[in-house]
């Protein structure tokens, strides 16, 4: 059963109006691990049911020299078991406040700050299912393939997916993978947009060519508008976008006095150097990192303010250890992905707000 049957949407959980996504509440995020009923959830179509006596998961292609077929049991019980904590996000988290900033609405999902999560993710290295297909010396690209309605699918270099960190999950934060996430299968590549951990796994194929999908020509790329109005050029995406949240409402009201304010930020594949928060148009100050991540993984960060009655804005920029820095606005793009601004989050503060 998914979410979309309305009542049984966990109020951790902010619906976007698609029927088919949701984003996590930041202001109900606790510790590094995001739990299962929390996790944001982006689907192209609706969840497929799956049966897994039935399902199978084929490797084949031209990039490969035997075609292979895994069964359910295969995967869980066959190869070396992994766990890697990774963090998860949609290219197009944040669509709602890049709109804001540039006046206009994109397409896609309404995203506000929640098509991001964490999991601690089980199951097998991809490379180790590649193995038995013995992948040719010309092989280039491997491409997961889902079974939902639409066959999802996004092609990925040949090293990422041999990575260490590219696994084929069976289990979610130590529970079989919710329907919802993937199962019976999905793949989890670290560092990278959402749209590349493949959900519903039933082809891999591997090619000695570069494979164009719709996934990677007409959605998750960057399309630039040149003066005339016609679409310029295009970039496929590849790792999200350097990026910061605070873990209140937004708006938030706070009452006056000392608040610990927390929040994340998220390099893809790199590592966050830095987290500076600024109040309004006082300074930059370093804030806290209490938990630093690492590569494909989300730091958290902390600070102490005394907050004074009025309206004020809270504002946070990251840095990671590439050099990247957030900036003060975010170069526009047709489809409304990538949004890194500095975040900008409104704070009332006044002796009637709840705690």
């Amino acid at each position: 059963m998914t979410p979309s049957a309305g009542s049984l949407l966990h109020p951790d959980m902010e619906d976007t109006g698609s029927g088919l996504d949701y984003g996590a509440r930041p202001d109900a995020l606790l510790g590094d691990i995001t739990p299962n009923h929390q996790f944001f959830i982006r689907s192209h179509a609706p969840t497929p049911e799956i049966d897994p006596a039935t399902w199978e998961l084929r490797i084949e292609g031209e990039g490969v020299r035997r075609s292979m077929s895994y069964t359910y049991r295969d995967i869980c019980s066959a190869f070396p078991v992994v766990s890697v904590t990774r963090t998860i996000e949609c290219a197009g988290n944040r669509r709602v406040l890049f709109g804001r900033e540039v006046g206009r609405v994109f397409d896609g999902t309404q995203w506000g700050r929640g098509a991001i999560s964490t999991a601690q993710w089980t199951g097998v290295r991809l490379r180790d299912l590649l193995e038995p297909a013995e992948v040719t010396g010309g092989a280039v690209e491997v491409m997961p393939e889902a079974l939902d309605a639409i066959r999802a699918r996004r092609p990925l270099p040949l090293a990422k997916a041999l990575a260490d960190d590219t696994i084929v999950a069976f289990a979610m934060n130590g529970e079989t993978l919710p329907a919802d996430h993937g199962f019976p299968a999905r793949l989890v590549v670290s560092g990278w947009l959402g749209a590349a951990s493949i959900k519903w796994l039933g082809r891999i194929e591997v090619a000695e060519h570069a494979i164009q999908v719709p996934w990677n020509t007409e959605d998750y790329v960057l399309i630039t508008e040149n003066p005339a109005g016609d679409n310029g050029n295009r970039s496929v995406i590849t790792e999200p976008a350097l990026s910061t949240l605070v873990e209140l409402p937004w708006p938030a009201n706070l009452q006056p006095g000392v608040h610990l304010i927390r929040g994340r930020a998220f390099a893809g594949e790199a590592r966050i150097a830095k987290v500076e928060t600024r109040i309004d148009d006082g300074p930059w100050v370093p804030a806290t990192i209490i938990s630093p991540g690492e590569p494909g993984v989300w730091a958290r960060w902390q600070i102490r303010w005394t907050a004074e009655p009025g309206e004020h804005v809270l504002r946070v920029r990251a840095s990671d250890d590439r050099g990247r820095v957030q900036p003060e606005s975010t170069p526009p793009n047709l489809l409304g992905y990538m949004h890194e601004s500095v975040l900008a989050h409104p704070i009332n503060v006044n002796d009637e707000a709840r705690q």
